[in-house]
């Protein structure tokens, strides 16, 4: 399903445009705790008790943008794109990561989460494609192994 989605572009350019629509509304929110501080701690979701997850849209826009041979499988509770303590993707880093900020108002984040997610469902009616939102290590680990 994601090889047969990556070749439209117009979906990679559907979910930039929504990421660059997240990044507006964090900065319009004008709370410097709404503001990523890198610190790396939850992407250790064992640790930080919590899970993230995605969508097929953004697991295309993530392949597409990485390439496929760059997708990593997830064998422990830490995201294997957290090298020493920093995203190496950041820049095409999935809404969850976006919108999720440790020191961030809780209320804000979920309502944010929520219009995300919508627009996401949106992008799958559009293209046709199933709407899922799944636990990261298991994409990445389905994706890893195709």
């Amino acid at each position: 399903m994601v090889a047969r989605c990556q070749a439209d572009s117009r979906l990679i350019e559907r979910v930039a445009e929504i990421y660059d629509w997240l990044e507006l509304q964090i900065r319009r929110s004008g709370s410097s705790a709404e503001v990523c501080k890198c610190c790396g701690d939850c992407c250790d979701f064992d640790a930080y008790d919590h899970r993230l997850f995605v969508t097929l849209p953004e697991l295309t826009y993530l392949t597409a943008s990485l390439g496929a041979e760059k997708i990593k499988a997830m064998p422990t509770g830490r995201c294997p794109y957290n090298i020493d303590g920093k995203c190496c993707v950041h820049e095409h880093r999935f809404a969850g990561c976006r919108i999720f900020c440790c020191n961030g108002d809780a209320g804000f984040q979920g309502e944010l989460s929520e219009a995300v997610l919508a627009k996401l469902k949106s992008v799958c009616a559009e293209f046709r494609i199933p709407y899922r939102y799944v636990d990261l290590a298991r994409a990445l680990n389905g994706l890893a192994d195709a």
